[in-house]
């Protein structure tokens, strides 16, 4: 299915990066305030993932549902589902200072119990840390669009990822998927709709009502940008 709004017709990409070469972020620095400073040294080991492989029962006992959010930025969209679902487990994966620290402080201020932080790359936490059928969903709104061809391989939407996230999903768990940018929606709805373990629910909508709006999709919505939303659901093996 192609939106009349897009341009091209959607295509995997030619080569699937191998998933221990993507390299899907880049760290940038910046000097934190004394908040958030503070915020990284006492309030993250309060949510803080291990870095060992997870199990659930273990560190999110009482939680059945739990979701992987890929990419939680300054965590404003963590915070509003984390209040919205009080019965599902949220793990924030971010590489950004900034945003790990935003985050901490408001799930300390919020009191919420059912947020976790993983404060490094997704792709290695999902190789190497999350057990397989295990998560009831995987959130990946507005990821770096990496507007330059060149930097496209970096894009996380790469076969070689979309199968990863996949095989973590159990059976009937959702992926769900938002950019702004129209090429990397082509690119999303391509490599998502080639991964024979999941089945669209949902192409090229408009923004779910319970979607909470992103900061980056507001400032996309300013500058005239569309939203893209992609679900797909995992089917039973």
């Amino acid at each position: 299915m192609v939106s009349p709004g897009l341009r091209y017709a959607p295509r995997v990409p030619e080569q699937s990066i191998p998933i221990e070469r993507l390299h899907t972020f880049q760290r940038r620095g910046g000097r934190l305030g004394p908040q958030l400073q503070r915020a990284l040294q006492v309030e993250l080991p309060r949510y803080r993932m291990p870095d060992t492989r997870w199990d659930f029962t273990q560190v999110l006992p009482g939680y059945h549902e739990v979701v992987l959010e890929i990419g939680s930025g300054m965590g404003e969209a963590t915070l509003a589902m984390a209040g919205a679902e009080p019965d599902t487990a949220i793990i924030a994966v971010e590489v950004l200072d900034r945003g790990i620290a935003a985050l901490a402080r408001g799930v300390a201020a919020a009191g919420f119990d059912n947020v976790r932080i993983h404060p490094d790359d997704a792709v290695s936490a999902l190789a190497n840390l999350v057990p397989e059928n295990s998560l009831s969903g995987i959130r990946v709104w507005f990821p770096d669009p990496w507007p330059k061809a060149r930097h496209h391989k970096r894009r996380l939407f790469q076969p070689s990822a979309v199968a990863l996230m996949a095989s973590r999903l159990r059976a009937g768990g959702t992926l769900h998927a938002a950019t702004d940018v129209d090429d990397y929606a082509e690119q999303m709805v391509a490599v998502l709709g080639a991964e024979p373990t999941l089945r669209p629910v949902l192409l090229h909508g408009p923004r779910p009502t319970w979607r909470p709006v992103t900061k980056f999709e507001a400032a996309g919505a300013a500058a005239g940008r569309q939203s893209h939303d992609f679900v797909y659901v995992r089917g039973s093996d």
